[in-house]
């Protein structure tokens, strides 16, 4: 309840959903309060610093288990499908930079333009490159382009190669590319996108950076974490990644040693694929024990694992 209270002060304060717009971009106190429940490290512009050892480990999920871990705890509107991947067969995992375009109109780019300028923002080479300006190492910039995808090019090869300098990872858009076959040459460079089109970008305007945002059917918050892969498109709150990470670990750890037991039928499918028996757990124990390779999830973490649940 005192988050709740927070979240609304500030949005009420800032402006920024009622009354007086309050600029382009959010500032870090109304970031801090759209992710009041992250406690550790942030970015000075809010943000959660999520380690990256974290997203590195992230990389190794799935769409279901994340997709689960997350629907368990009431976040179910959090995966979008039905992607154009630039390079099929890769995970992309990163921090998330909002930015919401909506189509353009004279007095609202007026006072768009005016906001940017007041920030201090680039008045040369088009305003859609304000929220690449800001972006750093392990970002991924996550655009609502209301699908657009003729004259809704938010980016062609010299600003996805811009991205990719500044962060390593690539971006997810509501809407469009340009310069398909040239990004594609681009090593380590990917985007899930709706589309790609040979046009320029036409009547849009950034009306937001930073602030909440619509892609698909998720609803996305800045200083989120993106799993990106295949199947689809997932944007975890911060303050689950950690136990998202382990909880993955773990499940992947007793498939692997389900299928482990199934393959030897020593025991009824039954009693491996339903609560274990002691017996099973330390067979489990044994058979982590004897792990080929390093494992992230600690002792402590499957003890707890293999406790009874109620």
């Amino acid at each position: 309840m005192k988050n709740l209270i927070l979240l609304i002060t500030a949005i009420l304060v800032s402006g920024s959903l009622f009354g007086q717009r309050p600029g382009v971009g959010a500032s870090p106190e109304y970031i801090q309060s759209l992710t009041s429940q992250w406690q550790g490290e942030r970015f000075a512009d809010g943000r959660p610093h999520v380690p990256d050892v974290m997203l590195q480990r992230l990389e190794k999920c799935t769409l279901e288990q994340i997709w689960g871990y997350l629907g368990a705890r009431g976040y179910r509107n959090q995966v979008a499908k039905d992607w154009l991947m630039l390079n099929p067969g890769e995970t992309m995992v990163g921090r998330v930079v909002t930015a919401r375009f909506v189509p353009a109109r004279p007095d609202l780019d007026s006072l768009v333009k005016a906001e940017g300028k007041a920030e201090g923002r680039s008045q040369s080479g088009g305003i859609n490159i304000w929220p690449i300006d800001i972006l750093t190492k392990g970002d991924v910039y996550v655009a609502d382009g209301f699908g657009k995808v003729k004259d809704g090019t938010l980016i062609g090869s010299s600003l996805g190669n811009a991205i990719y300098g500044k962060t390593g990872k690539g971006v997810v858009f509501d809407g469009s590319i340009r310069d398909m076959q040239e990004l594609k040459e681009t090593e380590g460079f990917n985007a899930w996108i709706k589309g790609h089109d040979p046009s320029y970008i036409k009547d849009m305007t950034p009306i937001s950076i930073n602030a909440p945002i619509r892609v698909g059917e998720a609803t996305v918050f800045p200083g989120d974490v993106v799993f990106a892969n295949d199947y689809g498109v997932v944007f975890i709150p911060a303050h689950l990644v950690a136990g998202l990470v382990v909880s993955s670990e773990l499940t992947a750890l007793r498939d692997e040693f389900e299928r482990f037991l199934l393959r030897q039928s020593k025991y009824p499918s039954g009693e491996i694929h339903g609560d274990w028996s002691d017996k099973i757990k330390d067979e489990f124990r044994a058979w982590v024990a004897e792990y080929p390779s390093e494992l992230t999830v600690s002792k402590e973490d499957i003890e707890k694992y293999l406790r009874p649940r109620r």
